[in-house]
């Protein structure tokens, strides 16, 4: 099964990006994942289901251990791949 994982951290703050916002991006780019999207309001990333789950655990724990206040993200099994 393949899945995409769409997130973003909060407290968001427009001129420089926060450590929590640094550090989910970093997890997301270093994982074993396809179509990977990083921009300052949104991140996009697919995978086979078990390396994103375990890049959405990863990102978890590190963005908030870094700060972040909020946590929002989305899940979606990519149609064609259940």
């Amino acid at each position: 099964m393949r899945l995409r994982v769409e997130f973003t951290t909060e407290p968001f703050d427009l001129d420089e990006a926060p450590p929590h916002a640094l550090v989910a991006r970093a997890v997301i780019s270093s994982a074993d994942l396809d179509a990977v999207d990083v921009g300052p309001f949104g991140n996009t990333a697919e995978g086979g289901a078990d390396q994103v789950l375990g890049a959405v655990d990863a990102l978890l724990r590190e963005a908030l251990a870094s700060g972040a206040t909020r946590v929002s993200l989305q899940v979606n099994v990519i149609e064609g791949d259940r």
